[in-house]
């Protein structure tokens, strides 16, 4: 890990992340987790804030940077939430099988390096009649936009943590062997529409 990933990164994140349109997003579906739950890239903890502590049994952050796994620990404290950390990547989740109620998914889709292997590691943690609660953003329904996402993406990952502009968040999950229960989409006011086009909602193992 390089000295920009590793010291400027984070922070830059961090600051991102925490953005009012994003926030309000997070506010939508992450109070719906519930039982045990896995976080997939908790970051730098920006949902820690929204869930419901009277639903939460258990609740694991999977983040495999240092960096933001503190400030997520320091967020966990100020919202009085225990989080098991572990700083493994989604593809390598090495939870039982069938053990987890929830899987929450938030702005981390995008990163992956692996998205099936990821996929096929999440649903084999999933126990029958669990959930995977999704807020991503991705590829745009209007041409003029997806040719600037396909522009700007090999420079945008340089900078991002290796953030896509282009992955197609419904395919993605169908592929990957999910199927979507409910889903929304729109362009987060206040963010540029290369980067804006969110998808959230909710999808179980088809």
């Amino acid at each position: 890990m390089g000295f920009y990933d590793r010291y400027i990164l984070p922070p830059l994140l961090n600051s991102a992340m925490g953005a009012k349109p994003i926030t309000y997003q997070r506010r939508k579906v992450v109070p719906q987790a519930e039982g045990e739950v896995l976080e997939i890239g908790m970051g730098a903890g920006h949902n820690l804030a929204h869930y419901d502590k009277s639903k939460v049994t258990r609740l694991i952050g999977l983040e495999p940077h240092p960096k933001l796994r503190e400030r997520a620990a320091a967020r966990a404290a100020e919202a009085g939430l225990k989080v098991e950390f572990t700083g493994l990547k989604a593809e390598d989740i090495d939870l039982p099988p069938a053990s987890v109620d929830t899987v929450v998914v938030t702005y981390t889709f995008c990163t992956i390096p692996d998205v099936p292997r990821a996929m096929s590691a999440i649903g084999r943690v999933m126990r029958p009649g669990a959930k995977l609660l999704f807020c991503e953003h991705g590829l745009a329904p209007d041409e003029k936009v997806q040719a600037w996402q396909r522009r700007i993406e090999p420079f945008w990952k340089r900078i991002a943590g290796g953030c896509h502009l282009c992955r197609p968040i419904p395919q993605l999950l169908k592929e990957g062997g999910f199927a979507v229960e409910a889903m929304e989409t729109m362009y987060l006011p206040g963010t540029p529409r290369f980067a804006g086009f969110n998808y959230w909602g909710r999808a179980v193992r088809a």
